[in-house]
């Protein structure tokens, strides 16, 4: 009899930050609140989502509205929040918040010529054999699906923001292919064309400066799949799930108590 476990696509990256945080919260479902600067973070990916979108649709979007988006996801969050947990006002959440979506819809949308936002994809089973199958389900969370100018490739584009989203007047990249790789995955799989172009990452700096710049990931799906003479992330992944040893990795920028639900009870925990 063959186990199913469904997993988010969104989520999947994180397995290779550190697989014990991963099961924790993915598969065993022990979350806990997310502080201010997430709550910043969705919210400028809602307005330059809107925005995005209604460019795609061909409306009268315009930066104003997508501030507004900014402004409603910041006072009426789908999620907990705990308001205490980082060193940000709602003041000047909504401060950092409008000046990034704004500089986006201004400077950097345009330049994109976007085919969908956000796009639902189809579940795509992964067998990790021994009877265990990874269901990756959901949509390509804060990443749009653009096309090429002439109209000739395709690619994905994610928005990251953060502290450290931009650094040397360029996005950070590092550590972001196995989402990208995914994503292409999941969009060959929903659609049966081919990725043609590389990943971009564009980036918004929320601390400091507020900046946006992007950067490339060439060959992301390479990372997932593999080559003819090396292993891809997949293979590692499905041994994971199918032995059910989820690695610690100490060693992890979010391996602290502020950023993850298994702190307390972790034996491995940084210290």
């Amino acid at each position: 009899m063959s186990e199913e476990i469904r997993v988010r696509a969104s989520a999947w990256s994180k397995l290779f930050d550190c697989p014990h945080k991963f099961e924790w919260e993915n598969l065993l479902g022990h979350y806990k609140p997310s502080g201010m600067r997430a709550l910043l973070g969705t919210a400028i990916h809602a307005g330059t989502a809107a925005f995005d979108q209604g460019r795609i649709d061909h409306s009268d979007i315009t930066p104003d509205d997508a501030a507004g988006a900014v402004v409603d996801a910041i006072h009426h969050p789908e999620f907990e929040v705990d308001r205490n947990q980082d060193d940000l006002t709602i003041s000047d959440a909504e401060r950092i918040g409008i000046t990034l979506s704004t500089k986006y819809c201004l400077d950097v949308s345009p330049h994109y010529k976007f085919r969908s936002v956000e796009m639902k994809t189809k579940p795509m089973d992964i067998d990790c054999g021994g009877g265990v199958i990874i269901r990756l389900t959901g949509t390509m969370d804060r990443s749009r699906v653009r096309q090429s100018l002439d109209g000739l490739r395709v690619g994905i584009s994610d928005l990251k923001s953060g502290a450290t989203a931009v650094q040397k007047g360029a996005a950070r990249t590092k550590g972001h292919a196995a989402q990208i790789g995914t994503y292409e995955m999941l969009f060959e799989h929903t659609t049966g064309e081919t990725i043609s172009d590389d990943g971009v990452i564009i980036g918004l700096k929320t601390k400091g400066t507020l900046e946006i710049a992007t950067g490339t990931i060439s060959n992301a799906k390479e990372t997932m799949v593999g080559t003819e003479t090396q292993n891809g992330l997949i293979e590692f992944a499905a041994e994971m799930f199918r032995s059910g040893l989820f690695i610690p990795n100490p060693s992890s920028i979010l391996c602290s108590e502020k950023y993850c639900s298994r702190w307390e009870s972790c034996l491995f925990r940084a210290r």
